[in-house]
């Protein structure tokens, strides 16, 4: 059909590599090539894959909900299902597999920052999806999109994400006797009207540090809360009952620049 392509050489090395990351081998890699193109770049984008991406995505995290809080009614997992496909939450996992640097942008575009705007890296990251689906169906797209989203569902509770961030991540620590955290803004980029704000989340008392960012203050706030939160609950039991900081957890992956 017209949105299959055939397939086509051996893809790049960093193409490869990006495979690697989502565990998937494209049998077309023409469908990954335009899940990266974005629209300023030509004709052959990635917009019409998103839309199938967007409804690929919901499905598979639908499931991961469904099996994960089986007791849970309609609403809290629609809550739920809503936080983990929103934009702050795609930009992140898009960031983490490296996309920013495999876009494919017209010049302009790329000069405004185009590979850093957490829209076009959420969009992108649908699109993925739906070339997936469209590559090798619906079961290695689910394996695809639980490679990327089980970890943050296995590691949470149902108050985490029927919660703002923030909120959450206080009342653990406060439920542990621990210091509320601190945020800190490390860097900001862009224009005045798309700038996209780099915040720090630290828990100093268990050596956490973790990065969001978002086009606002306060949803760089909540990512980075969301990326500490996430953190903290996959530590062992036994090294959050004291205050001793004994660990350092990766910060999420953040581009540099900006101003403090």
């Amino acid at each position: 059909m017209p949105d299959t392509p055939r397939p086509a050489a051996a893809l790049p090395a960093h193409l490869q590599a990006l495979q690697t990351r989502l565990g998937h081998t494209f049998a077309q890699p023409l469908l990954l090539t335009r899940a990266l193109t974005h629209k300023s770049f030509g004709a052959d984008h990635y917009e019409r894959l998103e839309f199938l991406g967007d409804a690929v995505l919901s499905l598979c995290v639908s499931a991961l909900l469904y099996a994960r809080f089986d007791r849970s009614d309609e609403g809290d997992l629609t809550r739920v299902r809503a936080h983990l496909v929103r934009q702050d939450t795609l930009h992140r996992l898009a960031l983490q597999l490296g996309l920013p640097e495999l876009l494919r942008l017209s010049e302009g575009e790329s000069r405004g920052g185009g590979a850093q705007r957490p829209s076009i890296l959420a969009d992108t990251l649908e699109a993925l999806f739906g070339a997936v689906y469209l590559d090798a169906g619906f079961e290695r797209a689910r394996e695809v999109v639980d490679r990327l989203f089980a970890p943050l569902i296995n590691a949470s509770t149902l108050d985490v994400w029927t919660k703002d961030a923030k909120t959450a991540l206080q009342e653990w620590l406060q439920g542990r006797k621990l210091p509320v955290p601190t945020y800190r803004i490390d860097a900001t980029r862009g224009k005045a009207h798309e700038q996209v704000f780099v915040v720090a989340c630290e828990v100093p008392d268990l050596g956490v540090s973790a990065q969001g960012e978002g086009t606002s203050r306060r949803s760089a706030e909540q990512a980075a809360a969301t990326q500490a939160l996430a953190d903290l609950m996959a530590l062992p039991p036994e090294r959050t009952r004291g205050a001793r900081p004994v660990v350092v957890v990766r910060k999420a992956r953040a581009p540099r620049g900006g101003a403090e």
